[in-house]
């Protein structure tokens, strides 16, 4: 039975670009009968490795929803009652099958859809926080609690404010410093945390979680020198401290906190004061000293080694959530296998008058198209920062042949 209408010659448009010598990839393969539908492009040896030819050419129309329709006020009603209207896309719902991928100009980045007022964008709804951002709250939380509470018991040592705290400030100094630099690059690895999560930056997070490794290794090393004093020979080390490392300033204070008087008795290497003379009737501080030092050395190592587990449990929930503190993959830009160029656009809009000149005619979609073509100003259009400065042509047609091929197959 003959076809109604005639054989329809498809508008010849400048966006396409044949290779010279080769013959056209539109007029020699499409026909009337051939299939316009741009999901077909799929279906073709589509490798984008060799050309230039952006990868949006092959996107899906039903992902991509009408802004106007999408627009919050219309998605629902006052009542509560939805439409049925598609979502414009984004946030955690694109993740789910079927949700459009591509978030509207009124939604942020977690695709939290927003209104304008004088302060700025303001949530239509209250925010939500996934569960990668309430695990680095929480293990920052612990953080901050536990330095923080290092920090103050390191300054009130400092300040002599518990009983015998002078006796650690000049029997254990070393260790009392290195505890306090642990404490405060907690405290600022927190800070850095916080920020980081407040403000869902994730460079701020990623420089948390390096220093993260570098507050272990601060906390590690009190504890390994308090456990390394106690254990090994403190009886020495005290002996030897005490005859050299002492002065005459440091040996009177630990002699006014432990209410003695020389190292064995008043005549062996004591420093003389209103309580401290040769006739004292106060003992050595040897057995004194020693005995405190065993109970604070003890107190001081199990504290720090108690909370080098839980600081290993923060450094993986760092390593683990610190790049998921919002579904936005990488910063939110366009790949750059997807981004337009004018021979994309060359495609697209090919497959775009092939359509037209199925549905209305040859020159309703050359005029169409020649309309668009003028109010878009695409020979005027600057060049992208992304578009390299020595653009190649598109002269691969090899793939389109192998796809006009399949068209021309169906059409049969």
């Amino acid at each position: 039975m003959p076809s109604r209408n005639p054989p329809i010659d498809l508008p010849n448009l400048s966006y396409s670009y044949n290779a010279p010598g080769s013959p056209s990839s539109r007029n020699d393969s499409f026909g009337p009968d051939s299939k316009g539908d741009m999901s077909m492009l799929s279906k073709g040896d589509m490798s984008t490795a060799s050309s230039s030819v952006s990868l949006s050419v092959n996107y899906l129309p039903s992902k991509f929803s009408n802004s106007m329709l999408a627009y919050p006020k219309n998605r629902k009603s006052k009542k509560g009652i939805n439409p049925g209207y598609p979502k414009m896309g984004g946030g955690v719902e694109a993740f789910r099958t079927g949700e459009a991928r591509m978030g509207g100009e009124n939604e942020d980045e977690d695709g939290v859809p927003t209104r304008k007022s004088w302060f700025g964008a303001r949530p239509n709804k209250k925010l939500r926080w996934n569960r990668f951002k309430w695990v680095l709250f929480t293990a920052n939380t612990l953080l901050t609690l536990y330095s923080l509470c290092s920090l103050i018991i390191c300054l009130l040592i400092w300040f002599d404010v518990w009983s015998h705290a002078d006796v650690v400030r000049v029997g254990n100094r070393p260790e009392l410093v290195v505890s306090t630099l642990a404490a405060s690059m907690g405290i600022f690895t927190a800070t850095l945390g916080w920020a980081g999560i407040m403000m869902n930056n994730r460079s701020f997070l990623a420089v948390y979680t390096f220093l993260l490794w570098i507050a272990f290794i601060f906390l590690l090393v009190p504890g390994y020198l308090t456990y390394k004093r106690h254990t090994f020979n403190l009886e020495g080390k005290i002996n030897a401290q005490w005859s050299r490392d002492f002065g005459a300033d440091g040996r009177l204070r630990i002699q006014n906190q432990l209410s003695c008087c020389g190292y064995f008795s008043p005549f062996v290497e004591a420093t003389v004061s209103q309580t401290c003379y040769a006739r004292s009737m106060l003992q050595g501080c040897k057995s004194d000293y020693l005995a405190f030092e065993r109970r604070v050395l003890r107190k001081w190592y199990t504290t720090v080694f108690s909370i080098v587990p839980v600081h290993i449990v923060i450094i993986f929930a760092g390593l683990l959530c610190s790049n998921h503190v919002t579904y936005r993959f990488g910063k939110g830009m366009m790949p750059k296998a997807y981004r337009l160029s004018m021979t994309s656009m060359a495609v697209i809009m090919d497959n775009y008058a092939t359509q037209l000149a199925e549905q209305y005619g040859s020159e309703v979609a050359s005029d169409i198209i020649n309309r668009s073509r003028s109010n878009l100003h695409l020979d005027s259009m600057p060049t992208m920062p992304y578009t390299p400065r020595n653009k190649t042509q598109y002269n691969d047609t090899t793939k389109y042949d192998a796809l006009n091929k399949t068209l021309v197959d169906d059409s049969i």
